[in-house]
């Protein structure tokens, strides 16, 4: 019985041994294609924030990827200073790797938004219209009920203009918080303003309902049953507007476009 049993250990840890390294070889062959999907998603989300993919397009990994290059110029902008840098692969820049690293991000004063450090160096999108700008799209994060939510703000070129908004990770409830995948509800940001009059970010989700963008350009519908998320999503458009987040950029984006307001 001793012996059986020691053969039975034995075989059992062989075993274990063998599904370990075939997992792991599983991991380690399928981890190109899943980092592929990610790029691949973040960039249709770039795409359709942008306007340049519309919502019931079904379009090919080749088809995203031309339209991109063709529609979008990725660049890498110094978050403290608003200036481009140059020398830095803005394709392969893994913003959210930097934010975690102490060398290469740095702390930021307790805000709603529950963003604790932010990179020093953070990667935008220039919306292109041939060899003009016509928009500029910005990353955006923050904290709602149950996760941090990843997503995308695009501004036209005066810098206050909102032309979308999209959220491509987080962890809110379906149905309640997350509705913020909801195309109905991302085709209420159009329009509305980010700063107001005295160039303070003003742009918020309220709670209940909002008018159309040309007579209420400050608000937008909130997500029913979803109010913590809700304000999830003002305090990320508070702090990334702010001076901790775009706002230098945005300035000089702004007068580089020769944008008014």
């Amino acid at each position: 019985m001793e012996h059986s049993a020691r053969h039975t250990m034995i075989f059992t840890a062989l075993l274990c041994v063998v599904f370990s390294v075939l997992v792991s070889s599983v991991a380690v062959g399928l981890k190109d294609r899943q980092d592929e999907n990610v790029r691949l998603d973040r960039i249709k989300n770039v795409l359709g924030v942008a306007g340049l993919k519309s919502t019931d397009e079904d379009l090919s990994a080749e088809e995203m990827l031309a339209r991109f290059e063709s529609g979008l110029e990725a660049r890498v902008v110094d978050l403290a200073t608003g200036e481009y840098v140059e020398g830095v692969d803005a394709l392969s820049f893994d913003q959210r790797k930097a934010a975690k690293d102490s060398e290469t991000s740095e702390a930021v004063p307790a805000n709603a938004a529950k963003v604790r450090r932010v990179p020093h160096q953070v990667v935008i999108y220039l919306i292109k219209a041939g060899d003009e700008t016509s928009g500029v799209v910005i990353p955006i994060e923050g904290y709602g009920l149950w996760s941090t939510l990843y997503g995308y703000l695009a501004l036209e070129t005066d810098g206050r203009t909102v032309k979308g908004i999209t959220y491509y990770s987080h962890g809110e409830t379906p149905g309640l918080g997350g509705e913020v995948d909801n195309d109905r509800w991302k085709a209420l940001w159009p329009g509305r303003l980010a700063f107001d009059d005295k160039g303070k970010p003003a742009l918020r989700v309220k709670k209940g309902q909002a008018g159309p963008a040309e007579t209420d350009p400050y608000q937008v519908d909130g997500l029913s049953g979803a109010t913590i998320t809700s304000r999830g999503v003002s305090n990320m458009l508070a702090f990334w507007l702010g001076r901790d987040g775009f706002a230098t950029y945005i300035q000089k984006f702004k007068q580089q476009q020769g944008g008014q307001g």
